[in-house]
């Protein structure tokens, strides 16, 4: 009498969700350091902007070493190098509305923000009002189905998400109340967040018809480079501004910095999804700003507790207001 072999085991489905759950554990740990490479660049390009003295000679230079190595990767492949040339083309053809080939003004205004404000305003102030303004930014787009194919109504959580958001730059630029200049440097990251909202959106249309995403950042690299290159050269020739290199190398970084971020939040939204990337990435977002600002001395400010507090109050918003809406998917929401 032969002996069957007994059919094999099946794994239980609980060792099957605890490998799932340390998975998306050590996915997320990624996305909160990925989102420290932002503040990172903030410090960069502030610490830029007070080398050489003025904030857009900083964002041109920040641009321009984002671009160079953009425009490497790019010419350096013949297949994204023929899409790249195609743009002309594209832009001719009008399948996309012209406004998103500018997208690239959005970044532009990020970075100038960062090299003219974060040398007073501190990274973590920084940030928390640019977070604050990419959550208000947000919940419009969604609103009017600026960034998805969807409409998300503004629904009781994701206005709550808009009003933290305004609440926490509040508590966070109290202390500066009494210096109207440092107020009006925080409305420029503020204002910069609202604009940023909208970026995304244009370069994946801008994607989508050349068919590649590199082409994508590259052309948006090159229109903030032209557009900032141009008002710092209008702004030398009227005898505004000035131009100097700095001689630290790693003032050169902040384009670099802010393509590895782009690459890595790319990488891990598919193992992730939007909301927990979002939420992993301004985790990482705030808790890295704090942290430059208390540990590193060229660009340390002090930390009072209205900043930390801002610091919890961003953090909530951010995930009140990625909470979708209900109403989102049903069939009038699409209109």
């Amino acid at each position: 009498m032969t002996n069957t072999p007994a059919p094999p085991v099946a794994p239980p489905a609980t060792s099957g969700r605890a490998a799932r759950g340390v998975t998306t554990t050590a996915l997320v740990i990624a996305t909160v350091l990925a989102g420290m490479l932002s503040p990172l660049q903030s410090a960069v390009n502030g610490a830029l902007g007070e080398t050489v003295g003025d904030g857009n000679s900083a964002a041109v230079i920040s641009f321009g070493s984002g671009l160079v190595l953009m425009l490497v990767i790019v010419f350096a492949r013949p297949g994204t190098r023929r899409q790249a040339l195609g743009i002309p083309r594209l832009i001719r053809s009008r399948r996309i509305g012209w406004w998103n080939y500018l997208a690239g003004l959005c970044g532009g205004a990020v970075v100038l923000s960062e090299g003219v404000s974060v040398g007073v305003l501190g990274v973590a102030v920084f940030q928390i009002t640019l977070i604050a303004g990419l959550i208000i930014s947000g919940v419009i787009c969604d609103r009017i189905g600026v960034t998805a194919t969807v409409k998300q109504p503004i629904s009781v959580a994701r206005g709550l998400g808009a009003a933290l958001a305004v609440a926490a730059t509040a508590v966070t630029i109290s202390p500066n109340f009494h210096v109207p200049h440092a107020i009006a440097l925080a409305v420029l990251p503020f204002v910069a967040g609202l604009l940023a909202g909208w970026q995304p959106a244009g370069n994946a249309a801008v994607a989508r018809e050349s068919g590649s995403m590199l082409v994508s950042i590259t052309f948006n690299f090159l229109v903030g480079f032209v557009v900032l290159l141009a008002g710092l050269l209008v702004r030398l020739a009227i005898g505004t501004a000035h131009f100097s290199l700095p001689p630290t190398w790693w003032m050169y970084t902040g384009g670099v910095l802010g393509l590895l971020s782009i690459g890595f939040m790319a990488l891990l939204v598919r193992g992730l999804g939007l909301l927990l990337l979002g939420l992993g990435s301004v985790a990482g977002q705030l808790v890295g700003s704090l942290l430059l600002d208390l540990v590193v001395p060229a660009v340390g400010h002090p930390i009072h507790l209205v900043t930390v507090i801002g610091t919890v109050l961003a953090l909530v918003a951010a995930g009140i207001g990625m909470i979708p809406s209900r109403q989102a998917g049903e069939p009038g929401a699409a209109r």
